[in-house]
């Protein structure tokens, strides 16, 4: 058998990517007796049944890293977070909402601002000293200028990375800046509604180079975070780290506790804008357990 990664699924068929090069598969029917998806980014094994058409059957799925719903794929060993600085304007409480979701599932996190050149009062500059003083490394980037790109594919360089964030915001610009040649399909952004038209319309993993790879992935406008413990919530925001388990109660959520080695750092170390996200969405989380 041979080892390869899921690239991408269509139909019932999965292309995988191997030392001997793409090969077209079914799925063992075993698969769907026992509820299982082949996922894109999956590391598997294949049996060879056509080699001079490059068919064969997926066999094996092995054990995933972890896996992501929306969207798709598994085994990422970074998130890249793509926003706007204008068209559509950012959305502070929608990026907080990646964030958590790359922190859950152990991500590296690169956040990128895009389109910076339209940004013509550099407002996108106050978002990336809020994140970068959170702990996340931020780029600031211009697809049509050429801003940013060679720090992007540098971030990109032996990961496998999923590409994540808004429809609009010029990811599979981005990615056609950094690499020559991907030429991914991209979408104009409607002036008047101010949110893009999704242009990727499945997960895809595209490798970049020989030990990197790409996951270009339709765009959302709103995430979920209902499946988190509200308790869980202080460990996913990265600056409250040097600070947990410092209060003087035991289970402290740093809400209405006093004591509280959480609330003492806000406007220090903590930016009290992040500190009132993760109120909202702790009472946010409270509510849905309660319903």
């Amino acid at each position: 058998m041979l080892d390869g990664v899921i690239l991408k699924g269509i139909g019932g068929f999965y292309y995988i990517d191997t030392v001997q090069g793409i090969y077209e598969c079914r799925a063992r029917g075993i698969f769907r007796k026992e509820g299982i998806r082949p996922t894109v980014g999956d590391s598997v094994q294949i049996s060879v049944l056509d080699e001079a058409n490059k068919k064969g059957s997926l066999d094996v799925i092995l054990p995933r890293r972890n896996e992501l719903i929306r969207p798709r794929v598994s085994n990422i060993d970074q998130a890249v977070i793509v926003f706007a600085a204008k068209s559509p304007n950012m959305n502070l409480d929608l990026l907080d909402r990646f964030l958590l979701l790359a922190e859950e599932q152990e991500l590296d996190i690169v956040i990128v601002i895009n389109k910076i050149d339209r940004d013509k009062q550099n407002k996108y500059e106050d978002a990336a000293a809020l994140y970068r003083a959170a702990g996340y490394p931020v780029i600031c980037t211009s697809a049509e200028k050429g801003i940013g790109i060679e720090e992007l594919r540098k971030a990109l360089e032996n990961k496998i990375s999923v590409f994540a964030g808004p429809s609009g915001v010029g990811k599979s610009s981005l990615i056609n800046a950094a690499f020559l040649g991907l030429e991914l399909n991209t979408g104009e952004i409607s002036e008047k509604i101010q949110r893009g038209r999704h242009t990727t319309r499945h997960a895809e993993l595209i490798r970049i180079t020989e030990q990197s790879y790409i996951v270009d992935s339709p765009g959302f406008t709103s995430l979920f975070l209902n499946h988190i413990p509200s308790d869980k919530l202080q460990y996913y925001f990265r600056e409250f780290q040097p600070f947990l388990h410092k209060c003087y109660y035991n289970g402290c959520v740093h809400i209405n506790e006093p004591d509280c080695a959480i609330k003492e750092q806000i406007g220090e170390a903590i930016d009290s804008r992040r500190y009132e996200r993760y109120k909202m969405l702790y009472e946010e989380l409270e509510n849905e357990r309660r319903n």
